[in-house]
């Protein structure tokens, strides 16, 4: 039997193309091939803590090929024990036989295919001309946001909010060697009006892009508030939107954003205009005017987690 190998955050960060792993996720989602039953989502007691933490269980496979489950937990204190709020471990398998192939760290493979999704979704959602774009929250996914929607469109100009101006500063500080100019910023409103992407990657459980302040032709790309009453955007920017998500499957059902306007009568199912699976796949139309506001949610989906593995493993051997 052949050894399993270990792929480490360190290798995953070093050899990341998001070009390359966008494009690998746009042929995953155009095929039926690949089978995802509904992740396993389990809130856990944490008594030291007086708040929940979370367990996720995500498979999919594909059959006779590639087979791979992640496990993760989210613990929203940790960073008072400087350690991150979400862990995880990726065990990678060969889908005929059975055998663990690898063993990739999930926090460097979760950023990056989270990153290149929402990216992917705004190579059909977002202005072709978009340069400027504000992101919100500092964490890991950050810098990976900024990187990825500056791999599918033109961006030149990067503000960047957080809960301390220093942290917004060390996200720019990761990205000086680049292109891009990237500014931290002191409040959301006095930068989101005048950008062509908002994206927002927080814990926030209320929303913090309000559609007061939106204009024509922006586009919201919403990767936080994983649980049912947390959200990152209010019900003005909901109802200025053309909405859309990465899976109907879990974007339904996991995350504020959609579960909570959908629960009070704002907006329907209906509403929903199209997910990644009919994107990718040509059977439905992403942005159809220049002024539209587009709107789209990723709560996470094991394809893109086997799709990155698949990646990160060829790269690897």
């Amino acid at each position: 039997m052949e050894p399993i190998q270990f792929i480490s955050d360190h290798f995953i960060e070093e050899k990341c193309n998001f070009k390359e792993l966008i494009e690998r996720l746009r042929a995953g989602f155009s095929t039926s091939d690949i089978k995802v039953p509904m992740r396993h989502h389990h809130d856990y007691s944490n008594p030291e803590e007086s708040k929940d933490s979370t367990l996720l269980l995500m498979p999919a496979f594909q059959a006779g090929k590639d087979l791979g489950v992640k496990i993760v937990t989210v613990s929203p204190n940790n960073g008072k024990y400087d350690l991150p709020s979400i862990q995880g471990t990726y065990i990678y398998l060969d889908g005929h036989k059975g055998n663990i192939k690898a063993i990739l760290d999930a926090k460097s493979l979760t950023g990056k295919r989270t990153a290149a999704t929402s990216a992917l979704a705004s190579s059909y959602l977002s202005r072709k001309d978009a340069s400027s774009m504000l992101m919100i929250g500092t964490g890991a996914l950050a810098v990976n946001l900024i990187q990825a929607h500056a791999s599918v469109r033109p961006i030149k100009e990067v503000y960047v909010w957080g809960r301390t101006f220093e942290k917004a500063q060390l996200v720019c500080d990761a990205l000086k060697n680049s292109s891009l100019i990237c500014k931290p910023v002191s409040t959301i409103v006095e930068v989101i009006s005048k950008v062509d992407i908002i994206s927002a990657a927080t814990l926030s459980p209320v929303p913090l892009v309000l559609g007061k302040w939106l204009r024509a032709g922006q586009h919201v790309d919403l990767v936080g508030a994983y649980k049912k009453d947390m959200r990152e955007a209010d019900d003005e920017t909901v109802l200025k939107s053309s909405l859309f998500l990465d899976t109907y499957q879990g974007g339904l059902k996991e995350s504020g954003d959609i579960l909570i306007p959908l629960t009070n009568g704002i907006i329907t199912k209906e509403n929903i205009k199209a997910d990644l699976f009919e994107l990718c796949s040509n059977a439905k139309q992403g942005r159809t005017s220049y002024d539209e506001i587009t709107y789209f949610k990723s709560v996470g989906h094991a394809l893109e987690d086997l799709v990155a593995a698949g990646y990160f493993y060829e790269e690897y051997i």
